[in-house]
């Protein structure tokens, strides 16, 4: 298995018997999800750039929430447009997008 360079959590509300409820599932935390997925297969980064959804992160005021390890960078409110900035900006930059940050 390789490791990767980045791994990035998106809260999704996933729930662990499989349900997704919650303020994230419901504030287009699976658009998000889905906006990385494409993203990442369209720039080619797969092996490098690890996508999991998460359950609650417990911070739902500042939601939708996206975690990057090992960077240990948590954003906030963030959106499906935003996705494209965090990619190009952090993960290939290596600047986390500031207007972002929790």
């Amino acid at each position: 298995m390789q490791k990767p360079e980045k791994h990035i959590f998106v809260c999704t509300s996933s729930r662990p018997n499989g349900t997704q409820k919650g303020f994230c599932h419901t504030k287009t935390g699976v658009d998000i999800m889905q906006k990385f997925a494409e993203e990442i297969e369209e720039r080619g980064t797969g092996s490098e750039v690890f996508l999991t959804n998460t359950g609650c992160f417990g911070i739902c005021e500042k939601g939708p929430i996206v975690a990057v390890y090992p960077d240990n960078v948590w954003y906030g409110s963030v959106t499906p447009e935003d996705v494209a900035e965090i990619l190009d900006s952090h993960i290939e930059g290596g600047k986390p997008v500031e207007r972002l940050l929790l």
